[in-house]
């Protein structure tokens, strides 16, 4: 097993970087805001899946590179222009902007490549070696961005595949790449703060062109107590179980991959759907939701919290019946949505997923050591915050 190198923070580069990454989550939310019909989100989900590969790769890269020089500080800021120019052509990338899209993602992939061929091993590194599925999918992306129509979507669903399913098969490529488990996981948490951060965007865009009533109020206290919600789930619940996984596990590469990069890729698209939910919501506070809308609100719910259940099972192997539960529960009162008025809809959800959190915390009271064990426990050397923690440069 290859050894762990040394570990460091988050650093301010990668903040940058971010930045483009959060014009993308607006376009998204804009995109299911227009449609969010069940082909509406697959729309969305196809093109959130390119863009988020984008920024694993550029995760990756940044985790095994020290890219506090000239050369590669140029070259984060480069793979952020392609984030920008993926961002603006994402709201009409199956009409007269998919070639754009593609031309902007490919770019972003060979300049990756470029990168990572700097790494230990050169052109032969396991680091690079890692986006070679872009020799089968940028092919099946090219066709389909001069292609329009259902085949557009079907090559390109295609090339989505081979990277996902690239990423299972080329799991003895990733087994030798350890990465520092700090930086990584801060990473990823980073990626759930931009995603419930454009959360509240969203319900401030839309309030702020509204008269606020009562029930408006009321209805932007509770969106905003149900992104704090999630955030309680996910950062007191969560992500120290993740770092635990990434930096203990003998199978790193399997926590990688099926935690880290399948499972936060659920999480950041649930939260986005939950978010045009809100923003819906807070719109039409006391009309009754269309079922539409309560799909991408409650079964954006109950895909956050299933995902939990998934990665608890991924790294401890146990099954999480709470959040099962919980996210059963949402998808039972989804159809049952457009009988009430949002609000009312709304206040239920925010019982659900704050009632798990609850749960877990009385659970982490009476059982310190399985409550620990749920929340994975203190890790030496990583106090959790943005000040000591994650933005830190060796």
């Amino acid at each position: 097993m290859p050894t762990s190198p040394p570990e460091k923070g988050v650093i301010w580069e990668e903040l940058f970087f971010d930045l483009a990454f959060v014009f993308a989550l607006t376009q998204f939310s804009h995109m299911l805001h227009d449609d969010h019909s069940w082909a509406g989100i697959g729309r969305v989900l196809l093109l959130y899946v390119t863009v988020y590969w984008a920024w694993t790769g550029t995760t990756i890269y940044t985790d095994q590179r020290d890219v506090g020089n000239a050369l590669d500080r140029a070259g984060v800021f480069a793979l952020g222009l392609g984030s920008l120019l993926l961002a603006l052509t994402v709201p009409d990338a199956f009409d007269d902007r998919g070639l754009l899209f593609v031309g902007a993602y490919l770019a972003m992939r060979v300049l990756l490549a470029a990168l990572a061929s700097r790494t230990p091993g050169g052109w032969r590194s396991p680091v690079l070696r890692t986006y070679r599925t872009g020799l089968v999918a940028g092919p099946l992306q090219l066709a389909g961005g001069l292609l329009h129509g259902t085949t557009r979507i079907v090559l390109w669903s295609m090339a989505v595949l081979v990277d996902v399913v690239g990423t299972s098969l080329g799991r003895r490529t990733l087994e030798e790449v350890r990465v520092r488990s700090l930086h990584y996981t801060h990473r990823y948490g980073l990626l759930i703060i931009l995603v419930l951060g454009e959360s509240v965007i969203q319900v401030g865009m839309v309030a702020v062109k509204e008269p606020l009533t009562l029930a408006r109020l009321a209805a932007i206290c509770l969106s905003y107590s149900l992104v704090c919600a999630l955030w309680w789930t996910y950062f007191i619940y969560g992500v120290r179980a993740f770092r635990q996984a990434v930096d203990q596990s003998a199978h790193q590469a399997d926590i990688r991959r099926s935690v880290m990069v399948y499972g936060h890729l659920l999480f950041s698209f649930a939260i986005i759907t939950v978010a045009v939910g809100l923003s819906e919501v807070v719109t039409e506070p006391l009309e009754s939701s269309r079922a539409a809308e309560g799909t991408v609100l409650f079964g954006g719910a109950a895909l956050f919290l299933g995902t939990f259940a998934y990665t608890h099972w991924r790294i401890h192997r146990q099954i999480a019946r709470r959040r099962i539960i919980a996210s059963v529960l949402c998808l039972v009162l989804m159809p049952l949505a457009p009988l009430v008025p949002g609000l009312v809809a709304l206040a239920t959800l925010f019982a659900v997923v704050a009632g798990v959190s609850v749960l877990e915390g009385i659970v982490l009271h009476r059982h310190p050591l399985n409550g620990e064990r749920a929340a994975g426990g203190q890790i030496p050397g990583d106090p959790g915050h943005l000040d000591e923690g994650p933005v830190v440069r060796e």
